[in-house]
């Protein structure tokens, strides 16, 4: 359950080397932005993802070693405590998700002419991401 000061994101589904695209439609299986029929492709290098997918993969393992935590009827204050490293974690990976997405989406929009729309969905994202 250690490792969670480490690095990197979410599964991308990568239409080539560097690159993912958003289908922002709602789903039983993932939220996304109300923009059903906005697809975009967001450019990323192969070695940001690799750290995000990294990061979110340690994160699997730990919440699969709360899980056992719970099965083993280890004391609730250290499961909680294992679940506020877990949160943690997430929200560290949410903040490089949104630091790229500023840098490289946001920005490549903004060149692109389509910053309006970009903007539009992020702030629906926020919306669901903020508490």
């Amino acid at each position: 359950m250690n490792g969670l000061n480490k690095s990197p994101k979410k599964s991308l589904t990568t239409s080539q080397p560097g690159e993912h695209s958003h289908n922002h439609s709602a789903d039983s299986e993932h939220l996304h932005s109300e923009h059903e029929d906005s697809t975009h492709p967001h450019v990323h290098s192969e070695e940001s993802l690799r750290r995000i997918v990294n990061r979110l993969s340690r994160i699997e393992g730990h919440i699969r070693g709360i899980k056992t935590m719970v099965q083993q009827n280890s004391p609730c204050p250290d499961v909680l405590l294992q679940i506020a490293a877990v949160r943690g974690a997430l929200d560290r990976v949410a903040r490089i998700v949104l630091d790229e997405h500023l840098t490289e989406c946001i920005a490549r929009a903004a060149q692109e002419g389509n910053i309006d729309t970009e903007i539009e969905q992020l702030k629906a994202a926020l919306d669901r991401f903020l508490p």
